[in-house]
């Protein structure tokens, strides 16, 4: 794919999910990018993307708007708008909307992985990320 410089608004797809909604604003896909991938995602009120991890790629996440409940391994920090995480490869780590807003995110990620520039490996069904949380909204 040639590089692509400019990406208009228009031209980037939205992505609907139980838990909000995510658009990939850069990756191999939409510009040729082959090490940096840019997400923004919103996160509906009590929602999240539960305990998973990036194996080969680093992720700084940046809080658009809203609080955020981060954690980064068995690390717990809220995060308001203006706050960041960074989350080095292979580390577990999620992210939580317990408030009535949307939060916004955007989630930078290198190298890009693959044909769409991003790998995910869920593992909230295993311990300790399924206890972890118990308890909280």
């Amino acid at each position: 794919m040639a590089v692509k410089t400019f990406l208009k608004k228009s031209e980037l797809q939205q992505e609907k999910m139980e838990w909000g909604a995510s658009t990939f604003i850069n990756d191999p896909q939409s510009t040729g990018a082959q090490q940096i991938v840019t997400i923004k995602a919103t996160f509906k009120s009590r929602k999240g993307h539960d305990f998973h991890l990036h194996p080969r790629q680093e992720e700084v996440i940046y809080v658009l708007a809203g609080t955020l409940e981060q954690w980064v391994g068995e690390e717990r920090e809220i995060l308001m708008q203006g706050d960041a995480a960074f989350i080095p490869a292979g580390q577990v780590h999620a992210s939580f909307n317990t408030g009535a807003e949307d939060v916004k995110i955007l989630a930078i990620l290198s190298p890009a992985v693959g044909a769409e520039g991003y790998e995910v490996e869920e593992v909230s069904h295993r311990e300790p990320w399924n206890k972890l949380r118990e308890g909280r909204s």
